[in-house]
C-alpha cells in the first residue's frame, strides 16, 4: 500500500527506514526534553506536573516519528496537543520544542504554505486565550502570555520558516547535483560505448581490407599453380612463391592490426604502418600488372588520411582481381592537391559493377573517405572501358577536428 503522502523529491528510495529510525529517536529525545524541562519549571514554583499534564507533550513527541510520511496531519496533532499543554494551566517549560521540529520538516519538505498558515493560527490561538480567555480558562498567572511572548512567537514563526525554506533549498540543490552527476556518467558511459563501438568497426574494417586483398591474391594464385604444377612447374614455382610472401605480407598486416589493441606500455610493432608509401609493395604484389602515377608535392599525411588512402587503394585492386577477368591491368593513380588527397584505382577489364557493387567492398570504402570528410565515386571509367574508383581526402579529416 503506498504512502497518502508523496516522498520529498530529495528523499531516495529505500530510504524510509532510516528515517523512520530517525524520527523514532527524535521523538524519544523531545519526550525527555519536553517531560523533563515541564517538571522542572513545575518544581520551581511548587507545582506537581501529573500524568495528566505531560500526555499533550507525550503525544506532541511521538507524532515527530510520522513527520517525513505525513508532514501537515503530524504538524496539526502537534501544534493541537501543544496549545492544549499551553492551556492547561501549567507551567510552561520547553513545551514548543515539538512544535517547532513538526514546522521546520514541513517546511523542509515543500509544504511551506500551509505549515506556515496551520502555525498561525496555532499561535493566534495561544496568544488570544493569554489575553482574553486566560481568565475564563482559570490559567493562572504563572502561565499568562505578555507582548513579549506575542514578538518572540512571531520571530519563532519567521525563523523556523526560514530554516525550513533554507534546508529545502539546500537537499534541492544536492538532489540536482546528484541527478546533474548521473546524467554526466550516463553520458560518459554512452560515449565510452559509442567509441568501442567505432573502434571495432575500425578494427573489422582493417582485418577485411588486409585479409580480403591478400586471400583473394592467394585464391588467384593457387588456382594458377593447381593448373600449371604438371605442364609448367616453373610457373607454379613463381605462384607457390607469391602465395607465400602475400601470406607472409597478411600476417605482418594482422599483427600491425592487432598490436593497436596492446597497452601503450606494451613494445610497438614493429611492422610499418600501412601508408601511401608501400603503395609500390602493394601494386607489384596485386598479382596482375598494375601502374603507378603520382602528382602533385608529395608530403606527409595525416596518420587516419595516409592509412584510409592506402587500404582502399587495396580493395580496389582486390575487387580488380575478383571482378575484371583474366588478363585485365589496373592504373593507381594519386593526386596531391593543396589540404586533400586523391586516389584513383582505374582498370581496363569487362565492366561487372553490379558483382563489384555487391559485397562489402565499396561499402567499406566509402566508409572510410566519410569518415574523414571526404568522398568515394565508384563507376564505369568514362576515360576507358573498365571500372573506376576515385576517393578524394581531405587532410583535416572529420577525426581531428
Amino acid at each position: 500500500m503506498e504512502d497518502a503522502w508523496p516522498r520529498a523529491p530529495w528523499v531516495r528510495p529505500g530510504s524510509e527506514r532510516r528515517y523512520g529510525r530517525h524520527g523514532a529517536g527524535l521523538a524519544t529525545l523531545l519526550s525527555l526534553v519536553q517531560v523533563i524541562g515541564a517538571e522542572a519549571a513545575a518544581r520551581d514554583v511548587g507545582a506537581e506536573l501529573g500524568y495528566a499534564r505531560a500526555a499533550p507533550l507525550l503525544v506532541a513527541s511521538v507524532a515527530l516519528a510520522w513527520r517525513r510520511r505525513a508532514p501537515l496531519p503530524v504538524l496539526a496533532v502537534v501544534l493541537t496537543a501543544t496549545l492544549g499543554y499551553a492551556f492547561s494551566g501549567h507551567p510552561y517549560g520547553p513545551f514548543f520544542l515539538a512544535a517547532t521540529a513538526a514546522y521546520f520538516s514541513a517546511v523542509a519538505q515543500g509544504r511551506r504554505t500551509p505549515a506556515l498558515v496551520l502555525s498561525t493560527v496555532a499561535v493566534t490561538a495561544y496568544l488570544s486565550g493569554g489575553w482574553w480567555f486566560r481568565s475564563a480558562l482559570g490559567v493562572p498567572d504563572v502561565s499568562a502570555v505578555t507582548h513579549r511572548d506575542a514578538v518572540v512567537a512571531g520571530a519563532w514563526l519567521v525563523a523556523v520558516l526560514a530554516a525550513g525554506e533554507f534546508s529545502r533549498g539546500h537537499r534541492a540543490q544536492r538532489a540536482a547535483l546528484a541527478r546533474m552527476r548521473a546524467e554526466q556518467r550516463r553520458i560518459q558511459e554512452e560515449q565510452e560505448r559509442r567509441q568501442a563501438s567505432e573502434e571495432r568497426l575500425r578494427i573489422a574494417r582493417e582485418l577485411h581490407d588486409v585479409l580480403g586483398h591478400h586471400l583473394s591474391l592467394i585464391n588467384v594464385q593457387a588456382g594458377v599453380g593447381l593448373h600449371l604444377i604438371d605442364q609448367r612447374p616453373e610457373q607454379a614455382r613463381e605462384a607457390l612463391a607469391v602465395i607465400k610472401s602475400a601470406s607472409a605480407e597478411a600476417l605482418r598486416e594482422v599483427r600491425s592490426v592487432l598490436a593497436a589493441l596492446r597497452p601503450a606500455e606494451e613494445a610497438a610493432p614493429r611492422t610499418p604502418a600501412p601508408g601511401l608509401s608501400r603503395l609500390g609493395e602493394l601494386t607489384s604484389g596485386a598479382g596482375f600488372p598494375v601502374g603507378t602515377a603520382v602528382t602533385g608535392v608529395v608530403r606527409p599525411l595525416p596518420a587516419e588520411v595516409d592509412r584510409a588512402a592506402f587500404r582502399i587503394v587495396q580493395e580496389a585492386l582486390t575487387n580488380v582481381r575478383r571482378h575484371a577477368g583474366l588478363g585485365a591491368s589496373a592504373t593507381v593513380s594519386v593526386v596531391y592537391e593543396p589540404g586533400q588527397v586523391t586516389v584513383r584505382v582505374s582498370d581496363d577489364g569487362a565492366l561487372s559493377g553490379p558483382a563489384a557493387e555487391g559485397g562489402n567492398g565499396i561499402a567499406g570504402m566509402r566508409a572510410r573517405a566519410v569518415a574523414l570528410g571526404g568522398t568515394l565515386t565508384a563507376g564505369p571509367d568514362p576515360e576507358g572501358s573498365g571500372w573506376r574508383v576515385e576517393a578524394v581526402l581531405p587532410e583535416t579529416g572529420e577525426s581531428d577536428r
